[in-house]
C-alpha cells in the first residue's frame, strides 16, 4: 500500500510568483481551504517544501 500525504491550502496565491501558483495547481490546490490527498513521493515532498508557507500537512498515512 502506497503512503499518502494530505495537504490543505492555508495561504492565498495572490501576489505570489507564477511558479508558486503553478506548484499549488500541481498539488491539486487552487482555493483557500481546499484539501488534496497525494502519494508521498520525493517530488510531491519537494513541491510541498516549495510552497510550505501556503499549505499545511493535515495527515500522513
Amino acid at each position: 500500500m502506497a503512503k499518502t500525504v494530505t495537504v490543505r491550502q492555508i495561504g492565498s496565491p495572490i501576489r505570489r510568483s507564477k511558479d508558486q501558483r503553478a506548484t499549488l495547481v500541481g498539488l491539486g490546490l487552487n482555493r483557500l481551504g481546499r484539501v488534496s490527498t497525494l502519494q508521498d513521493t520525493p517530488s510531491v515532498r519537494g513541491m510541498i517544501a516549495k510552497v510550505h508557507h501556503l499549505v499545511s500537512i493535515v495527515e500522513e498515512a
